[in-house]
């Protein structure tokens, strides 16, 4: 991250910028910083302009209690500003929600795009889990647990008990545990995990939500909602994919989709 921001409350911004054509801020998810996208950056940067910036609580952005969804937009705004004014946005996982949200909010956004908002809705007691998950991680940041904040995110994702220790071995636990405060970030944005339908109806802009082929059909519908809850939403499904998609089948249908 070689630039910085500002946003509205003082919070600094760090972000780089890569590539040519239409300018695209890309929005990461829970647990991760501009850099887990950089990857995908690279794929575009060939026919857009790609921004990976590092959201508050992250990586080399600063942040500045109390933390509210508004913030965020916030720093969108700021990142809108710094790289002329407009641009389009993608958000992956929970950083689509946010994308989203900064889309109805009437940010000057072009287009919109996002990869598996993992809204519950059509998850078996969806709506159960997520109240349940926002309790406990409340309870395990008030107490700072940062690690049993981490462990209820992982199994949250689905990742079992083993694969958990097994990351608690590894050397990227410190990193995990140094970024837990951000998972109530990504929990508030993500609300009560159900689909805001009255909200997307505001996104004015052109919107394609994508989905992975081997995800779960829960998430796969999900999808199609945020689509059809969109005026002139589209839904697209690459095959193969998961959760975990791979930037170079991503890439060419995200540059499709901005370069039009």
């Amino acid at each position: 991250m070689d630039k910085k921001t500002t946003s509205r409350d003082g919070t600094s911004l760090a972000y780089s910028v890569s590539g040519r054509g239409p300018v695209v801020i890309l929005v990461s998810g829970a647990m991760s910083t501009g850099g887990t996208l950089a990857p995908l950056a690279e794929r575009l940067a060939d026919r857009v302009t790609a921004v990976v910036y590092d959201r508050r609580g992250r990586g080399r952005s600063g942040d500045t209690a109390p933390y509210a969804v508004d913030r965020e937009v916030e720093d969108l705004a700021a990142l809108l500003d710094a790289v002329g004014g407009d641009a389009a946005l993608f958000g992956v996982s929970s950083g689509g929600a946010l994308a989203l949200e900064a889309a109805a909010s009437g940010l000057p956004v072009t287009r919109t795009a996002v990869y598996e908002v993992p809204y519950a809705d059509h998850l078996a007691g969806g709506a159960e889990r997520e109240a349940a998950y926002k309790r406990d991680l409340g309870q395990a940041l008030a107490k700072d647990r940062r690690g049993e904040a981490v462990e209820l995110f992982l199994r949250l994702t689905g990742l079992g008990e083993e694969m958990i220790q097994r990351a608690r071995q590894s050397p990227m636990w410190p990193g995990l545990e140094a970024a837990a405060p951000s998972l109530a970030y990504d929990d508030a944005v993500m609300d009560d995990g159900l689909l805001p339908r009255a909200r997307l109806a505001a996104v004015s802009v052109p919107l394609l939500a994508v989905a992975g082929g081997a995800s779960p059909e829960w998430m796969r519908r999900a999808c199609r909602d945020i689509a059809d809850a969109v005026p002139g939403g589209a839904y697209r499904v690459l095959e193969g994919q998961t959760h975990m998609v791979e930037p170079e089948v991503l890439g060419p249908v995200l540059a499709d989709f901005f370069a039009a």
